[in-house]
């Protein structure tokens, strides 16, 4: 027993406890606590691995279990799940927002309970992991806390920021403070213009100056590469003066290229929260102007608050989504124009979140950032190849479905493995099941795609390039890319329409594709007049409204059934 991690569970009501004692006492030793006092005391007298407290209790409720451990360096680092009662949404917020792992609701479903402690549990294994790792890799003095300066700019670093801005504004607490995250707009181009010496003198002279603003009630720091931070009280904060007072201070170095900073601000509501996640959300506002040339900051608000919410939703129930068949595939037929004939279709992954769908458009970005695309596209896979079985166990002759690859694919070493091992599993051909990839990945690594789309043709598989035309570089990658079918950007469908110079573009591309033998796939097409069109400048096979929307396998196999019943 003495093997076993700790839990501490704290609910004011035994049946609660005894519920969840039920669910984890063959993994944890379990220790048991009436209220948040009790609790307290337990942690601060033993050693404690995860701590699921409830919102609403006596004498000491959860929130202030959770305040006073945040602001405790020794028990910060301890997970704690928070437990609420269902669709309390803004306790739940709340909690996140002051640091809790993640919550659950009553009544407790164990297979979601229990899906939520492993995930909390493998979130704490992965940081300590990564830890060992950086102190394994870094050299002795760069891990010792009292070493808190920047070598380059003599201003605060990273984590020596992180803590004394905490300790700054939780001594302060009744002092309004702000977070200000700053970097400079394109800043790679000025050290490729310029001597790095240049560069380091604009950063060194822009660290002078966010010294000098701060003063005694601020903090400033280099948080990485050109990315600084600022902690200043409210009151004394003036972006425009700020902003203003930059400009001024970098111009006078006499460079002849317009160095412009951006900032995103986060004005603190809560002191407790970690001040990395404050940066976060400064940066977060950041990013939502950088690149502008007339708006050079904005403040952390409303919305940006209910994204980060929706993204740690979507997060958090990514695992139990997969487990529990919430993803599913549609497919988009792909028709022929002169015949009018379906001839493929493409599969498309579809979130069937149990309050409402997802779209895509949330959820595959997220997972793109954080490797969960990876698992996501093989379910998709293998969901294809058993839609191509079925068509054959039906006595049909199967229709090609192409699926996409992400970027983050290439980097796997099984990739055309797993591939070929799911060929070999539903008894398939490889060209019934054909690869789109985009022109992101060729950029990030062309000499490592090349190869795999080598591998891939070489083993009978057919290659797409999906969104042909959206990048800067498409021609030159027609150059070096065997591709088999080039897929125009529904960008160029939506326009022929308005634009005779898209129609151009658009005939030039299928013209192109009939030298170097590929097929053509146009995406988006919606009406009869875009129909027209590509029919007129010869393309030959389309993907859009027109003909069909994505739809389930059960209607897909029907439309295959009644295409090959004629």
């Amino acid at each position: 027993m003495d093997d076993k991690p700790v839990m501490l569970i704290v609910d004011d009501v035994e049946i609660n406890r005894v519920v969840l004692t039920q669910f984890f006492q063959e993994e944890y030793q379990i220790m048991e606590a009436e209220n948040g006092q009790e609790a307290m005391e337990i942690i601060e007298g033993q050693s404690v691995n995860i701590v699921l407290v409830d919102l609403v209790m006596p004498v000491m409720d959860g929130f202030q279990v959770l305040a006073m451990m945040k602001r405790n360096d020794q028990l910060a680092g301890i997970p704690v799940v928070v437990m609420t009662a269902n669709n309390d949404g803004d306790s739940e917020a709340r909690a996140m927002e002051m640091g809790a792992a993640d919550f659950i609701t009553k009544p407790y479903n164990p297979t979601i309970v229990r899906c939520r402690i492993r995930n909390v549990m493998a979130r704490e294994e992965n940081e300590w992991r990564k830890v060992a790792q950086m102190a394994q890799n870094r050299q002795l003095v760069e891990m010792h806390q009292h070493v808190e300066k920047d070598s380059l700019t003599g201003i605060y670093n990273r984590e020596a920021f992180y803590r004394k801005a905490a300790e700054l504004m939780q001594e302060h607490h009744q002092t309004g403070y702000s977070i200000v995250y700053l970097d400079i707009s394109c800043f790679k181009v000025v050290n490729d213009l310029f001597r790095i010496e240049t560069g380091n003198l604009i950063l060194k002279t822009a660290a002078f100056y966010f010294n000098v603003l701060t003063g005694d009630g601020g903090l400033c720091a280099r948080i990485e590469a050109d990315h600084f931070a600022l902690c200043q009280p409210t009151e004394k904060l003036d972006m425009d003066n700020l902003i203003a007072g930059l400009d001024s201070t970098i111009q006078s170095l006499g460079i002849s290229h317009n160095i412009l900073f951006y900032a995103g601000v986060y004005p603190v509501e809560n002191v407790f929260l970690p001040v990395d996640q404050m940066c976060d959300r400064a940066h977060m506002a950041l990013n939502r102007i950088k690149g502008r040339y007339m708006t050079r900051y904005a403040f952390y608000d409303k919305a940006m608050r209910d994204q980060m919410i929706e993204e740690q939703m979507i997060v958090r129930n990514m695992e139990y989504a997969l487990h529990e068949g919430q993803f599913v595939i549609n497919l988009q037929p792909v028709y022929e124009i002169p015949s009018k004939k379906i001839i493929g279709a493409e599969a498309l992954v579809r979130w069937n979140y149990p309050k409402g769908p997802i779209p895509p458009s949330k959820f595959i970005p997220i997972f793109e950032n954080n490797g969960f695309i990876v698992r996501l596209d093989r379910f998709v896979w293998e969901e294809a190849c058993k839609v191509l079985r079925a068509q054959i166990d039906a006595g049909y002759n199967p229709l090609p479905i192409s699926v996409n690859i992400s970027r983050l694919n290439f980097y796997s070493q099984d990739l055309l493995e797993f591939l070929q091992s799911l060929i070999k599993k539903y008894d398939l051909q490889p060209k019934m099941l054909k690869l789109e990839i985009t022109e992101s990945a060729y950029m990030e690594n062309p000499h490592q795609l090349i190869a795999m789309v080598r591998a891939f043709r070489g083993n009978g598989f057919s290659v797409l390039m999906d969104d042909f035309g959206s990048g800067f570089s498409s021609l030159s990658m027609l150059k070096d890319l065997p591709v088999d079918v080039l897929k125009i950007d529904m960008a160029f469908v939506q326009e022929v329409d308005k634009s005779s110079r898209a129609g151009a573009i658009m005939e030039s591309i299928v013209e192109l594709g009939k030298h170097l033998n590929m097929d053509v796939v146009v995406e988006g097409v919606e009406t009869q007049e875009q129909l027209d069109f590509l029919s007129k400048i010869g393309c030959r096979e389309i993907q859009g409204y027109y003909f069909a929307k994505p739809m389930d396998k059960e209607a897909f196999m029907g439309l295959v059934q009644r295409s090959q019943d004629i």
